[in-house]
């Protein structure tokens, strides 16, 4: 088959969509003619390049915050290009490029994976997702497949899009738990909890920062990410005065990332939208327990076992108490979902769908 993976970014930018196309993409090119469709709004990267056999085209976007990516050269190029393959797989309702995959079909199988929030993540953006859901709708009517990685996104997509039930199936993100088998938690003379992700508001983050306070000060918090919420994040930990507790990382190389987790005593993340919950999974993976919001696709993380929820409005009292039994527990009886099984699969949604008369 000849394969196209359409998103707004690709490797070396790092995220959760970023990550889901990256794993699914090698896999599929160890069989498979795979190139990636993607943007870089900075410019820097080559326009062409191989990763690990896949083949990445990018093309330049304006990305005012970060968000939209908006890329006349892509939306051109893949209207004149799309019927050169077998199928065309867009990533990511929150921004255009999937957009310009639904505009191009013509013969190809259109897949979509819509990683849904349900709303934008400032007030801005949630004012643009009314008009830009009359547009956005259009990549679900011509999707032959809509893929969700949960079955919370699953839910929430064919209630707010009206998408027919046979059309929707859930397939998991998974982990690459050969990773993580030789990592070791190094020792040290205090205790880590450990958060990774984009750093916007809704995330919850300050949350974790105004409870540090009331910890132990053996406790430090590590954040792993950047974004436009950062800036307020080290004003919060210095009016709390823990700015001495609470470092900040970004663009880790993989292997320090998958350290990170080892060595983490607790994993948190408090985020108000998710479609799957990547870095929970991760964690996980390294047998690190965690605590996440009792919202969207996270609660269903959720065991009481390895994996501890708590429900917004965040009450900072009892973040506390739970940080404080769950904190340097062990992770057991664990069965994570594998990129191999995701891959595999994708691959037999789609020969369903070209082998369909």
């Amino acid at each position: 088959m000849r394969i196209a993976q359409v998103c707004h970014r690709y490797f070396p930018y790092i995220g959760g969509v970023e990550e889901h196309v990256r794993n699914i993409s090698e896999r599929l090119a160890d069989k498979h003619y795979v190139e990636v469709f993607t943007t870089d709004p900075s410019g820097k990267l080559p326009k062409e390049e191989i990763i690990n056999g896949v083949k990445v085209r990018r093309f330049i976007s304006w990305a005012p915050n970060e968000a939209y990516y908006f890329s006349g050269k892509l939306k051109e190029y893949l209207m004149r290009n799309s019927d050169s393959f077998d199928v065309m797989h867009a990533h990511n309702y929150h921004a255009f490029p999937a957009l310009y995959a639904a505009q191009s079909k013509s013969r190809n199988k259109l897949v979509f994976t819509p990683h849904y929030h349900g709303t934008g993540h400032t007030f801005f953006r949630s004012l643009l997702h009314i008009p830009y859901k009359f547009f956005g709708k259009n990549i679900f009517d011509k999707a032959d497949r809509v893929v969700c990685v949960s079955n919370y996104e699953r839910n929430l997509v064919m209630k707010c899009f009206k998408v027919d039930e046979e059309k929707v199936v859930v397939i998991p993100n998974g982990v690459n738990l050969e990773e993580f088998r030789s990592l070791k938690k190094r020792s040290k003379n205090y205790r880590v909890i450990l958060h990774v992700s984009r750093l916007e508001k809704y995330k919850g983050t300050q949350y974790l920062l105004k409870a540090l306070p009331k910890l132990d000060n053996d406790i430090v918090v590590e954040i792993v990410g950047k974004g436009p919420y950062k800036e307020s994040l080290v004003k919060l930990a210095r009016n709390l005065g823990v700015e001495n507790r609470v470092r900040f990382f970004h663009d880790l190389p993989r292997q320090e990332l998958l350290q990170k987790y080892a060595d983490a005593d607790l994993f948190v993340i408090l985020s108000e939208h998710e479609a799957y919950g990547i870095t929970v999974a991760e964690a996980l993976a390294s047998k690190t327990p965690c605590i996440v919001a009792n919202t969207s696709a996270l609660k269903e993380w959720v065991d009481n076992e390895n994996c501890f929820g708590i429900n917004y409005p965040i009450i900072l009292d009892e973040l506390v108490n739970l940080i404080g039994n769950v904190i340097g527990e062990g992770v057991k009886n664990l069965k994570l979902p594998r990129w191999n099984e995701t891959t595999e699969k994708l691959v037999d949604l789609y020969e369903d769908l070209l082998n369909f008369v």
